[in-house]
């Protein structure tokens, strides 16, 4: 998996393998991954990290409900993956966690593009306000020239970016 980010991964399992399993994913992913055994040091590692993927054992899960929905709640942007260590080997956790990072790009994407668009609709509606007020402005009869010719540069500015956001969209 390349990637332009270095995600982290953090496992939260009690099993006496799970060291092991997240050098394995460590190795085959790229990525960093950190080991917490209990709930209690899961919550540590989270309130000290951002995590691209937090997984955790179903037996833990499964053990302490309660435990467990307070990590869900401090997961933060870090994508969860569920999965029966018991059951499941090294490959399937591998593909878990890259289909959760995968998702977590996706979902990136879509905010950084929807910031954008909301951005953008906000400098649209400042930019016509400028030239709408600009042009008010030089409309005025008794308007002196010194602030004329200030007023017609504003206004080419603005229509000037304006013009930039149009060609930007296309």
């Amino acid at each position: 998996m390349q990637s332009a980010v270095q995600h982290s991964v953090l496992i939260i399992s009690p099993l006496a393998d799970a060291p092991r399993i997240a050098e394995s994913l460590a190795s085959t992913l790229g990525c960093s991954v950190n080991l917490a055994p209990t709930h209690r040091a899961g919550l540590i590692a989270l309130r000290h990290r951002d995590y691209s993927v937090v997984v955790v054992d179903d037996c833990l899960a499964e053990a302490n409900p309660a435990a467990a929905e307070l990590l869900w709640q401090s997961f933060g942007m870090a994508v969860p993956v569920q999965i029966n260590f018991a059951f499941s080997g090294g490959a399937r956790l591998a593909r878990e966690v890259q289909a959760a990072i995968g998702r977590r790009e996706q979902q990136q994407v879509m905010a950084l593009r929807a910031a954008a668009l909301l951005l953008e609709n906000d400098l649209k509606s400042t930019l016509t306000g400028l030239l709408l007020q600009s042009q008010l402005a030089l409309a005025e009869p008794e308007l002196p020239p010194r602030l004329a010719g200030k007023l017609e540069l504003v206004a080419e500015l603005a229509g000037s970016l304006r013009r930039r956001l149009e060609q930007a969209q296309v």
